[in-house]
């Protein structure tokens, strides 16, 4: 990277997230990919859950209320993603963890076992859709900034 005019070698500029070292910069390219990310969720919770919660969630199951309200405050949070690409990476860290965490404890079991109800099975299909988020993920900036990074103070 030049120190003269802040871009990369191939001639992208880089943006430094706000209290990173100089290592942990990403180029504008590598925000407008997790951009995408943050669409493709923003933008399928929005479809999928925002007309159950303006039309009726009052009617569901408690649990699937709640299920639907947070999806609904996901949603949201993903489209400030759009603005806040770097800051609200935890979002997206989120999506992954949860869905994998129901696959793994869950959809795989069952699909072994050969007893994946129909709603289980819908489930697991949507949940293939974490793929597309697991790629926009910077992984290596990811390590780096909650792995390798010294925590907060406690006091």
């Amino acid at each position: 990277m030049s120190a003269r005019d802040n871009t990369a070698v191939s001639g992208e500029p880089r943006v430094r997230a706000p209290g990173a070292p100089r290592d942990q910069e990403l180029t504008v390219r590598r925000m407008n990919v997790m951009r995408l990310g943050y669409a493709l969720m923003g933008v399928g919770l929005a479809i999928v859950k925002w007309p159950i919660v303006v039309q009726d969630v009052r009617s569901l199951p408690v649990m699937e209320g709640v299920v639907a309200c947070l999806l609904t405050g996901m949603s949201l949070l993903a489209f400030l993603g759009l603005r806040y690409p770097v800051r609200m990476l935890p979002i997206l860290l989120f999506e992954v963890a949860w869905k994998v965490i129901w696959v793994g404890t869950v959809g795989i079991p069952h699909l072994i076992a050969n007893d994946l109800s129909t709603e289980a099975r819908g489930v697991l299909i949507n949940c293939t859709v974490v793929v597309f988020i697991v790629a926009v993920i910077p992984w290596r900036y990811t390590w780096r900034r909650y792995a390798r990074t010294p925590g907060d103070a406690w006091r």
